[in-house]
Parts: C-alpha cells; sequence; structure tokens
C-alpha cells in the first residue's frame, strides 16, 4: 500500500484518503525529512515548503497542494527530480469572491465608496480575479481587468496597470507570486505603484502577502494615497506588521478562500489527483461540508444584509486585531462558513 503524507489541517480528508493507501497526519509546518522518507505521496497546504530540502533522497513521487497557490513548491527542483506535483486551481475562487464582495458592502456602509458611482481594478484576472469582477459588476460597480500575460495571449480587453492606477476607486489583487521575468508579482504594489493612484483608492489584497511591499503601503496611507485597506495576506505570515493591523479597514488572518465550500473543493482535487497518479479509477470522492443550520427566519430579505448575515469578515478581523499573535491558531480553527443557504 503507498505512503501517503498529509497536512493534519486539511478538512475533510480524514476518512477519505485512507481509501488510496496508509496515511499519516502531521502539522504543516512541521512536516520534515524523515517524516517523508518512506512516503509515496505527499498532500500538503502554504505551510510546507516542498523542496530539496524536504524531499532529497525520500520516495515522493508526487507532490499536490490543496491550495490555489503553489509558491510554497520548488517546481524546479520538483520537474529535475522526476517528482510530480499538482495544486488545485479554482478550488475556493467563489470563496475569495465572496470575501471581496462583503469587504466592498462594509466599505460602502461606511462611506468609503459609492458601488454604484465606483470603479474597481482587478488586477490578475484567472480564477478568482474573473469572479471578483462578476461579482463587483453584480453590486453595479464598473470594472476594469487587467492581466498582461492573458492579454498577450488571447486578446481581449484588459487595460493596463497605469490605465488602473489613474481611473480606480477600488484595487483588488488576485495574482500568483512570482519573482521573475516580465510580469513578475512580488512588491508588484510597490512605492512607485502607489505614487501613480490617482483616485486615493481603497487597497485590497486577498493574492499573497508579497505582492504588496508592506512599508510602502503603510506610507501610502499614511499620505492619503490610499484610502483605505482591506488585507488578508500579509507579508512574513505569521508575523504581521502591526502598522498595517492598526491602519487596514478590514484585517483577517488569510481566511478568503477559507469557506468549507472551498476547502471540500481543495479537498477533493487534491484526492483525485493522487488517485490518478496512484492508478485508482475505481475511487471517486464526494465531499460535502457540513450545513450550516441557520432557521429560514433569521435569513434577512434585504440583498446586502443576506449576504453579510451568511459571511461578514469583521467576524474574521475582530479576533485577529485582539490576539494578532494567534494568526495560525486563527487559521487553523476556523469556523464553519458556507457560500450558500
Amino acid at each position: 500500500m503507498p505512503l501517503i503524507v498529509i497536512d493534519d489541517k486539511i478538512p475533510y480528508i480524514k476518512g477519505q484518503a485512507e481509501r488510496l493507501g496508509t496515511t499519516r497526519y502531521l502539522p504543516g509546518a512541521a512536516i520534515a525529512r524523515e517524516d517523508v522518507r518512506e512516503a509515496d505521496v505527499l498532500i500538503v497546504r502554504t505551510r510546507t515548503r516542498c523542496d530539496r530540502a524536504l524531499l532529497e533522497g525520500s520516495r515522493v513521487r508526487l507532490v499536490v497542494t490543496a491550495t490555489i497557490g503553489y509558491d510554497h513548491l520548488d517546481t524546479a527542483y520538483l520537474d529535475r527530480a522526476g517528482i510530480a506535483w499538482a495544486n488545485c486551481p479554482g478550488c475556493n475562487a467563489s470563496s475569495v469572491a465572496q470575501y471581496v464582495e462583503s469587504a466592498l458592502i462594509l466599505l460602502a456602509e461606511a462611506g468609503h465608496i459609492n458601488l454604484g458611482a465606483s470603479t474597481v481594478g482587478v488586477v490578475g484576472v484567472g480564477h478568482v480575479g474573473s469572479l471578483v469582477a462578476a461579482r463587483a459588476a453584480a453590486l453595479g460597480m464598473s470594472v476594469l481587468r487587467c492581466d498582461p500575460p492573458r492579454q498577450r495571449n488571447e486578446g481581449g480587453y484588459f487595460v493596463s496597470l497605469a490605465r488602473l492606477q489613474q481611473e480606480a476607486d477600488v484595487v483588488t489583487f488576485h495574482t500568483p507570486l512570482t519573482t521573475a521575468g516580465p510580469d513578475a508579482t512580488f512588491h508588484l504594489a510597490g512605492q512607485a505603484f502607489f505614487e501613480g493612484l490617482k483616485r486615493r483608492p481603497v487597497f485590497i489584497n486577498t493574492s499573497r502577502g508579497e505582492v504588496a511591499d508592506t512599508a510602502a503601503l503603510v506610507r501610502a496611507i499614511d499620505s492619503g494615497q490610499v484610502r483605505q485597506a482591506v488585507i488578508d495576506t500579509w507579508e512574513d505570515e505569521p508575523r504581521i506588521s502591526q502598522a498595517l493591523l492598526q491602519r487596514a479597514f478590514l484585517a483577517t488572518p488569510h481566511i478568503a478562500g477559507y469557506s468549507a465550500d472551498g476547502k471540500a473543493n481543495a479537498t477533493r482535487m487534491a484526492l483525485e489527483t493522487a488517485a490518478r497518479f496512484l492508478g485508482r479509477s475505481d475511487v471517486a470522492f464526494h465531499i460535502a461540508p457540513p450545513a450550516l443550520g441557520i432557521p429560514a427566519d433569521e435569513i434577512p430579505a434585504a440583498p446586502f444584509a443576506r449576504k453579510l448575515r451568511l459571511y461578514d469578515p469583521r467576524r474574521d478581523d475582530a479576533p485577529l486585531r485582539a490576539r494578532p499573535a494567534d494568526f495560525e491558531r486563527l487559521r487553523a480553527e476556523y469556523p464553519l462558513r458556507r457560500e450558500r443557504y
């Protein structure tokens, strides 16, 4: 039987992965070389750095991350070593879109934006950015889409980052974290970006913390170049910037994609990848998250109130402000959140 080592915080996976082989569950950040030496498959999240230091000399032949992002995988090493790897593209896209939509509603209720008279600039229009753009449009906002790789490869109506800096009242980032090439996103939102903003926009980051230069963002907030900030992903997680925490309109512990629906999608996709790799076409996975159990008479009729009753980011903001050192615990013990009633 193949041995599968699994991050013990991946939800809904226990009792399912056992259908593929022998399983060993470990805290993601603590998975070490000796833990994977005899493993055939490794299923992780973002807290496990999968590189030569971890995997050289092991029996691992497949690494799957149950996340959209995969910057924690040293893909160049994995390719050289002949170790297959996969992520779960789009698994929690709807969850992140729900988070951004709720944040936009709260910003409007607080008087920071007028939804019907505002333009949102979406940087990165993949699985997540496309859904965010659709939800923003449904709220009555004008949408600018910025995605240089897609523009080069597909054509279509995309705008430059420079135009977005001129016209956007809200800028929201949905890019992967990359450090090389013409479209590198590391510190894409840096000093020059903030100095080029013309409309004092709201800044939203739910992609990767390092897409934004934290020091430059703090200066931009203090100078008024940025009106408000909604921050879910942080540089140097879990050691987050106290200065940015204090200044953010909403501050949450990297949970935008943490709906139970998104988690179930990621777990199913990861297991399906492992099953294909192991030649187990006989195994199918049906993973359904638990129901919320909200009585029908407690569901508001008004659309915005209904959306916020389903998910209000302030309930994730308050615990982080009260206990920023508990960043990882807040993620590990995240309560049930659904995308639908």
